[in-house]
């Protein structure tokens, strides 16, 4: 099911609607896409009993217009916060991909209650990594994708816009610099750091990283898969995220 909310933001259901003591799972895309990427995953989730929302980032694809201009990661964090209160949601598990996990990691940090669990997909961009080399390594990982995933980005990032790409990709990188780590301190909820063996973008050593960085963190890997690793390997990715919200050992 398709909704926007009185706050213009675009986001995709699978499952049965929200309802209290209901597991319910929120997938955060990354820069310049839309959630169409986390469909396989959100798919896997839902049949398995959970309710999935996946939005569109305000200034992103179908939420484009909910955002006059590129948004930092603090700003997204409480557009979504305002988002997930109007829906009523309840403490969440979010799973976000690459730049999408700086925004998780700011709603966590600034918004505590909202979150159950944090699951954390090639967290990017890494602190202290100079932007070309970014781009680099973002081209390095394309060839490693399914091709089908190359015309569904190719496709949100028009309709996201070039410029508004190219803008998000400055203000994430700022975020990298100022703040992405500084959020991660403050998140206190149980995070799953995951993945592809073949991610070019988010190291193993970052990776390790992020997870010594929040309270309880802890890492997974999925062999053949690379940066989207979701959208790669949706069943393995989802009984990770099964597993890890059941509470037992990743």
């Amino acid at each position: 099911m398709d909704q926007r909310t009185d706050a213009g933001i675009f986001s995709r259901r699978f499952g049965a609607p929200p309802r209290d003591g209901a597991p319910n799972v929120v997938l955060v895309h990354g820069l310049g896409l839309s959630g169409r990427y986390f469909v396989p995953l959100a798919r896997r989730l839902a049949a398995s009993g959970t309710t999935v929302l996946v939005p569109d980032l305000p200034g992103n694809a179908r939420s484009r217009a909910a955002a006059p201009r590129a948004l930092d990661g603090e700003r997204l964090a409480d557009a979504l916060a305002h988002w997930h209160r109007r829906l009523a949601l309840g403490p969440t598990c979010l799973v976000a991909n690459s730049v999408g996990c700086q925004v998780t990691a700011a709603l966590a940090a600034r918004h505590p209650r909202l979150v159950s669990r944090l699951v954390m997909v090639g967290p990017a961009l890494e602190p202290g990594t100079p932007g070309r080399r970014q781009v680099g390594r973002l081209l390095a990982d394309a060839p490693r994708e399914p091709l089908s995933l190359i015309p569904l980005a190719a496709t949100d990032y028009l309709l996201t816009g070039l410029l508004r790409c190219a803008a998000s990709f400055r203000t994430a990188l700022r975020d990298a610099a100022e703040s992405f780590e500084g959020n991660l301190t403050q998140v206190h909820v149980p995070t799953l750091v995951v993945r592809g063996a073949g991610d070019t973008i988010a190291s193993a050593a970052w990776v390790r990283r992020v997870a010594r960085t929040v309270q309880d963190g802890r890492t997974a890997e999925i062999p053949g898969a690379a940066h989207a690793a979701h959208y790669s390997a949706p069943d393995a990715m989802a009984a990770l995220i099964e597993k890890f919200t059941l509470g037992g050992p990743s």
